[in-house]
C-alpha cells in the first residue's frame, strides 16, 4: 500500500536545534518510514556517532527517547533493535507527527477516523450536557471563522482544526481533552485534505459544523453525537480522495 506526502505534513514533526531531540527525530523519522525495519537492528554506536557528530552522552538520550516511545529497545549483546509497528505509542505526538511525514495511505486515515468515532461523538454528546457559555461561544466562532474562510483558503482547515479541539475541551473530560491533543498534528494535515473545493462543498461542511454546535447549545446529547458522527465520515471520505489523487510518498 503506497503512502502519500502532503504539504505540510514534514513541517509537523520538525525539531530543530542541536541535540539528542534532533537524532530522536532523524532515526524516528527513519523507523517509522521503514528505512530501518520492524526487527531490524540500528547501527552502532561508532557508526552513529560518526553519522551525526555528536557525544556519546547526547546519542544515548537520544536511543532513551526512541526506547520510551516504544520504538526500540536494547539488549546487550544483540544491540538496538526495532520493535514491531504494535509497540510504537502511537499517541506520542512526535511518533505521530513522524508517522505523518513519513506518508499517510488509506489504511492510517481508517485507523484515525475509527478512533475519531470512538471519541469525538461522545465528546459531542458530553458537551451537550457540560458546556458552558464560553466554549458555546468558541465553538460559534469557529463556525464563524470556517464560513468565513472560502474555497481553498488555509483558514478553513485551521478553523476546523480548532473546533474540534473546542469541542474536546467542552466536552469537560481530561482523557477526551488529550486524545484530542496528541491527535492534533495528524488532523492538522487531516483537515489540509478534506478543506472542501468548491462553494457547495464549503456550505455544506460549515452547516454540518454548524449543526454540532447547535445540538450543543440546545443541549441535545443524542443530535449532537449523530452531527459530530456525519462530520467525521464526511471528513474521512474527502480525505481517501483526496490521498488517492496525491503522488505517492518514495517509500515502500
Amino acid at each position: 500500500m503506497s503512502r502519500k506526502r502532503f504539504p505540510g505534513a514534514a513541517a509537523a514533526g520538525r525539531v530543530g536545534g542541536p541535540g539528542h531531540a534532533r537524532i530522536a527525530r532523524a532515526l524516528g523519522t527513519g523507523i517509522v518510514a521503514g528505512d530501518f525495519s520492524e526487527g531490524a537492528v540500528l547501527p552502532g554506536e561508532p557508526v552513529l556517532l560518526a553519522r551525526f557528530g555528536v557525544s556519546r552522552t547526547v546519542l544515548r538520550e537520544a536511543i532513551k527517547t526512541l526506547s520510551a516511545k516504544g520504538l526500540i529497545e536494547t539488549r546487550t549483546r544483540v544491540g538496538t533493535r526495532v520493535r514491531e509497528r504494535a509497540a510504537w505509542n502511537l499517541f506520542d505526538r512526535d511518533v505521530l507527527a513522524w508517522t505523518i511525514e513519513g506518508g499517510i495511505d488509506a489504511r492510517f486515515l481508517r485507523d484515525l477516523a475509527e478512533i475519531r468515532l470512538a471519541v469525538e461523538p461522545a465528546a459531542a454528546a458530553l458537551a451537550a450536557e457540560r458546556r458552558t457559555a464560553a466554549d458555546l461561544d468558541r465553538l460559534d466562532a469557529c463556525v464563524a471563522a470556517m464560513r468565513a474562510a472560502a474555497g481553498l483558503d488555509p483558514a478553513f482547515a485551521r478553523a476546523d482544526l480548532a473546533f474540534h479541539l473546542a469541542l474536546a475541551d467542552a466536552s469537560g473530560n481530561v482523557f477526551m481533552h488529550s486524545v484530542g491533543a496528541v491527535t492534533e498534528a495528524a488532523l492538522a494535515v487531516l483537515f489540509q485534505l478534506s478543506r472542501p473545493t468548491d462553494p457547495h462543498e464549503h456550505a455544506v461542511a460549515w452547516r454540518a459544523h454548524a449543526a454540532i454546535a447547535a445540538a450543543i447549545r440546545a443541549g441535545d446529547p443524542p443530535a449532537a453525537a449523530a452531527a459530530t458522527e456525519v462530520v467525521v465520515r464526511d471528513g474521512l471520505r474527502n480525505s481517501a480522495a483526496a490521498v488517492e489523487r496525491a503522488p505517492a510518498a518514495p517509500y515502500p
